[in-house]
């Protein structure tokens, strides 16, 4: 069977520049778009969070007025369902790489709290890239990626081209003013090579076996991505595990 790992984040805020709080966690529908669509595949998903700390789901991403009546609903009903395994992840730190197929990471501002800089999502990162197997990322999932260093101390992802919430989003969105540092920039001074799309629209970049995408819009096309990729390599004799 085809086994997919989605990380999450443990965070519950995003610290600011000057010190202060923002509440956050991780963007409803950009796991729910992705893990819906693994099971519904036929996929084993398992989450895992550092320290297998229970998630934290952004309020605003479940808040009828930011997200619309219909998507906030069908997001409180896909987490109620499944609340046993949300609230019980794997401990990143325990995780075995090679019996996954694909990690994904959704975004939402936890990564950029948490993900970029956890030891743990840097190894099973490195170790799945050294395995090609998928790696799949949106919106500020892909901050997980800086936490990746190889045994020779580079970025793995170096000259690899990607996306991710651009910057020009997070300032519509309202929160680069006081944040410590912007995701979009950062991936590029870190040497990715970065592609956006119009803001808010649906982006996702391939580049081998690492599949982006640019915000929540882009999640189900980066889930379709993925599920493309792995049941190619399911049907390759040389690549099936």
């Amino acid at each position: 069977m085809t086994k997919v790992l989605i990380v999450l984040s443990a965070a519950d805020k995003w610290t600011r520049a000057d010190g202060s709080i923002y509440e956050s966690g991780i963007w409803a529908q950009e796991f729910v778009d992705l893990d819906e669509a693994f099971v519904k595949a036929g996929y084993q998903v398992d989450l895992a969070s550092p320290g297998g700390v229970v998630p934290t789901m952004d309020k605003k991403s479940l808040d009828p007025k930011i997200v619309g009546k219909e998507i906030a609903g069908q997001m409180r009903s896909y987490l109620a369902q499944n609340s046993e395994r949300i609230e019980h992840p794997l401990v990143l730190a325990d995780i075995d790489t090679g019996i996954y197929h694909a990690v994904v990471v959704p975004g939402g501002h936890g990564p950029v709290e948490d993900l970029y800089k956890d030891p743990d999502m840097g190894r099973v990162l490195v170790e799945a890239d050294k395995q090609s197997k998928v790696i799949a990322a949106v919106c500020h999932g892909p901050a997980a990626l800086l936490a990746a260093t190889d045994a020779d101390g580079q970025w793995p992802f170096a000259g690899r081209r990607m996306t991710a919430l651009s910057d020009e989003e997070e300032i519509e969105f309202g929160t680069a003013d006081n944040a410590p540092w912007l995701l979009a920039d950062t991936l590029r001074k870190k040497g990715g090579r970065f592609e956006q799309g119009p803001n808010w629209g649906v982006f996702v970049v391939t580049d081998g076996n690492l599949m982006t995408g640019q915000n929540p819009a882009s999640s189900s096309k980066l889930a379709e991505a993925v599920i493309e990729a792995l049941n190619e390599a399911h049907t390759s004799p040389s690549r099936a595990a």
